[in-house]
Formats: structure tokens, C-alpha cells, sequence
């Protein structure tokens, strides 16, 4: 489905001021099609004048749908649509008496004109599946009323407002909670379920007649609530925005959108929802994540001191048979712990790969015999990897540096290890080169080479799930070690 950007880039002449005023529209109209109980669709005038495109569709929550199937990026002909023509053209709404039927079901249109600094921009139909309608309760009559103002405002260019769209991800809707102020913020009508949050806010009577701010203010503690400026603009409809109020047992969350369909200010439309319970759920997220990286903190406290013991074990040792084993599993264990420390300052269970590679080629530098002489080098990205992928990783590329840096420069001449990738969407590809002494004439991986190098090919192929390669470098010196990963 094409989005609103293409389809106004490719088929009209709308500038960017133009369409980010329709993207702040599209973003807000889910509470006029709820208030309406009806269809919306946006349609922008072709570039050629022959018609227009649909560009956006929100279907109610409140209601059944007059569209079966989704109709954006169809176009129709001004022909076959006039009142989308004289709504354009006149930039005036316009109603049809009879309604359309749509495969047996009879639809009433209201063609609303997007005006935007004194220009029209577009066309929002409103299509209203009128088998739904039956006996309008006060409620429904609210609800209609405060649509046929809000349209009002988009015909005017005052709907949506500079900043009117909610910040928060959970922003109440209209079936959350609603409540009607007139101009001093007195409730002239508060929805069944507004009345139930109030309720749960501590309210024993009815909101209706009620001041919204300063009955709010008396079920808030000071605490708990914004400053007076924020709750009076916000609870007595003069700003459009949002807050969150609450007490220690109950949060909500307060939008506010100013009704002004002739101009000056008539009141506005409160929306509440109860968001105890997401915010119960965001405080254990936030204690769990807590733990989460105390405990990564421990691990790495734990594998440091075993490193530790195993640091000092081997300073003991006399024979270099024995020390050498000990120093090896000092820097395997050693590579598991920066995993663990980087885990313990994360956000989330993944983990900036480059961070650790650079701190592997520290460490192997400057435990190895020949660090001193040996530079290592990174090219290309790892990039973000999950933790259980960073943990075995981080041991091969350890053994991969650890190999090069001491096999392939005994000599006492010094050299250069890269450590190139390349990462697409499926795979990481990992290049260990070294320009050092290169391999034993007639060696057989598979068939000999050291603990290390056993290691490597048993996690890459059963942790990792990928591919070893093991060759002579690209210049026909040297020693490349290749590994494919599947991130998928």
C-alpha cells in the first residue's frame, strides 16, 4: 500500500509545509472518525486537475465500516465525484442528501475541505455505513456534535493545532474516557467511563456541572500532579496538549483538544484513559532490566576473580607446560567477562560488538608475548548482535587474535592483524588476516591444529551455527581465517 509521502510526491504539486500538515492530520483524525462513527478518507487533488487520489483511510472503532477493502491510492475522476470537486473547488463543506450504496448498504458522504494557510489541500470525506444508525443516546448526540465542530476547524485550517498531537505512545481515545467543558472548564457532559476513571480517582458524585481542574485538583495530590498552569490549560480545555495525573493507586493520562469551529474558543474535548496498569507493567520492565544488568555486573565481578586465580596459578607455575594452558583460559575467560561488563551498561539484551572487538584486541595485545610488536586493526562494523551471539563470538575472535599474534610472528619481527567485516541483513562475515609467517607446509585443519583452533570450529559451527575458513592470506603471505554467521 503506498504510503501519504509517495503519493503526494508523485501525483500533486503539495509542498512540504503542505504535507506536514496532512501527516499531523492523519495522525490526529482516529478521534474524528470515532466521533463521527464514520469512514474517513483523505483525498488530494491530482497534479493534472482530472481528480483526485485517495491518500488516507481510518476506519471507527465506535461503528461498522463503509469500506470492505482499503482504498488508498485509488483515484477517481472529478466526473465521478463532484462533491469532492465543489468541496475543492469552493473549499466548503458539502453534504449530499440521498446516500450512496455501497454492495447493499447505504452510505451518507460529508466531503470537508483541508485548509491550510488559507488554501485548500485536500478533501476528507466522511462516510457514514448508516445501517449502524439507530436511536441517538446523549452520548452518540456529544459525540456527533463535537465531530461536526472539529470538521468545522479542518475546513477552517484549525484542526489539527501546532503541537496538538499527543507525546505519548498510550494517548487516550475517544471510547477511554470523554469529557465535553464548556469555555471556563465546567463539565457539560462526561462519558460512562470518564465518570468510572473519576470514580477510581476517588469522585463519590457526578462530574457533570463540575469545574474539571479544580475537581481534579482536589483528588490529586500535589505530588502527582503537573503544575497549576499545565492542569488548568490542559483539564480546562485551553491548550491543546496532555498531562498525567494520578494518586499512589490509580495514573491517567489527560489530553485536552480546544474547540474553536467559528474561531473563538467554545470549550473542549477531554479525553481520559487509565493507564494503571501500563505503568505498574513499566515499573517491573524497569526493576527487571535493573536486575538484569546487576547481575551482568556479577558475572563479570565473578569471572574476573576466576581469572584472577588463574592469573596467579599460573605465575606460580614452573614449567612452561603448565603456564601456558593458564594464561590461555585467563584470556578465554577474560573475553566472556567484557561481554558481561558491556551487558551490565546496556539498555537491552544486545550488545555493540565494536566495543567488545576493540577491548579483545587490547587485551590479546597486551597479554601476548608479541603485542608489543604486532598491531591489530578493525575495518567494517559488527554492529548490534544479541548477547548469547556476542558471548561465543567474542571467544572465537579471542582465539583468532590470540593464534595470529603468537603463531604467526615467533621471530621477533613485528606486523599487522585486520580484523575486516561485512554485514548484510542474513549474515555477518568475519576476516582474521595476518601478514605473519602463514601456515606449516602441508597442514590440514581439519585434520590437526592446536586447542584454540578446536575451539573456534566447534563454537562456529554449533553455536554460531556458521562456517570456518582457514587459508593463506591474500597476498599469498600470511594467514586468513574466514567465518560466515546467519543472524536470521
Amino acid at each position: 500500500m503506498p504510503v501519504l509521502t509517495d503519493l503526494v510526491r508523485l501525483h500533486t504539486d503539495l509542498d512540504e509545509a503542505d504535507l506536514a500538515h496532512l501527516h499531523a492530520l492523519l495522525a490526529d483524525w482516529q478521534v474524528l472518525a470515532d466521533l463521527s462513527f464514520a469512514d474517513l478518507v483523505l483525498w488530494l487533488p491530482d497534479r493534472a486537475g482530472t481528480g483526485f487520489w485517495a491518500a488516507g483511510q481510518m476506519r471507527p472503532t465506535t461503528g461498522p465500516t463503509a469500506y470492505v477493502e482499503d482504498v488508498v491510492g485509488s483515484f477517481v475522476a472529478l466526473a465521478d465525484h463532484p462533491m469532492l470537486a465543489a468541496a475543492w473547488r469552493d473549499g466548503r463543506l458539502v453534504r449530499d442528501g440521498d446516500p450512496e450504496w455501497r454492495q447493499e448498504v447505504p452510505v451518507r458522504v460529508e466531503a470537508v475541505p483541508v485548509r491550510r494557510g488559507g488554501r485548500v489541500v485536500g478533501v476528507v470525506t466522511r462516510d457514514t455505513n448508516l445501517l449502524g444508525v439507530r436511536t441517538p443516546s446523549r452520548l452518540e448526540l456529544t459525540y456527533l456534535q463535537t465531530a461536526g465542530e472539529l470538521t468545522q476547524m479542518i475546513a477552517a485550517g484549525s484542526f489539527p493545532a501546532r503541537g496538538q498531537r499527543s507525546d505519548h505512545a498510550d494517548s487516550p481515545r475517544v471510547g477511554d474516557g470523554f469529557v465535553r467543558v464548556d469555555a471556563a472548564g465546567r463539565v457539560v457532559y462526561a462519558s460512562p467511563n470518564a465518570l468510572s476513571v473519576y470514580r477510581r480517582l476517588g469522585l463519590s458524585g457526578d462530574l457533570a456541572g463540575l469545574v474539571l481542574p479544580e475537581v481534579t485538583r482536589d483528588l490529586v495530590p500535589a505530588l502527582r500532579r503537573p503544575d497549576e498552569e499545565i492542569l488548568s490549560a490542559v483539564l480546562g480545555g485551553r491548550a491543546p496538549a496532555d498531562t498525567e495525573v494520578g494518586t499512589d493507586a490509580v495514573s491517567l493520562i489527560v489530553r485536552s483538544v480546544p474547540l474553536r469551529p467559528a474561531g473563538e474558543r467554545i470549550g473542549a474535548l477531554v479525553l481520559l484513559r487509565d493507564v494503571t496498569e501500563l505503568r505498574r507493567r513499566d515499573r517491573e520492565l524497569v526493576t527487571k532490566d535493573a536486575t538484569i544488568r546487576e547481575i551482568h555486573h556479577r558475572v563479570k565481578n565473578n569471572l574476573q576473580t576466576v581469572a584472577a586465580l588463574l592469573r596467579l596459578q599460573a605465575r606460580r607455575a614452573r614449567l612452561p607446560e603448565a603456564r601456558e594452558p593458564l594464561e590461555e583460559a585467563v584470556r578465554r575467560v577474560g573475553s566472556i567477562a567484557i561481554v558481561h561488563e558491556t551487558l551490565s551498561r546496556a539498555v537491552t539484551e544486545d550488545v555493540d560488538f565494536d566495543e567488545v572487538a576493540d577491548r579483545l584486541a587490547r587485551m590479546v595485545i597486551d597479554v601476548g608475548a608479541a603485542g608489543e610488536r604486532v598491531e591489530v586493526r578493525r575495518s567494517g562494523d559488527f554492529g548490534v548482535l544479541p548477547s548469547e551471539t556476542a558471548t561465543t563470538l567474542a571467544m572465537v575472535l579471542t582465539e583468532l587474535l590470540q593464534n595470529a599474534v603468537e603463531h604467526g610472528y615467533p621471530d621477533g619481527r613485528g606486523g599487522r592483524v585486520t580484523v575486516g567485516t561485512t554485514r548484510s541483513d542474513a549474515t555477518l562475515r568475519v576476516a582474521v588476516v595476518d601478514d605473519g609467517r602463514g601456515l606449516p607446509a602441508g597442514f590440514d585443519a581439519s585434520a590437526q591444529g592446536s586447542l584454540g583452533l578446536s575451539i573456534v570450529r566447534t563454537l562456529v559451527t554449533t553455536e554460531l551455527r556458521g562456517t570456518l575458513d582457514l587459508g593463506p592470506g591474500g597476498s599469498g603471505a600470511g594467514t586468513r581465517v574466514e567465518l560466515v554467521v546467519p543472524l536470521t
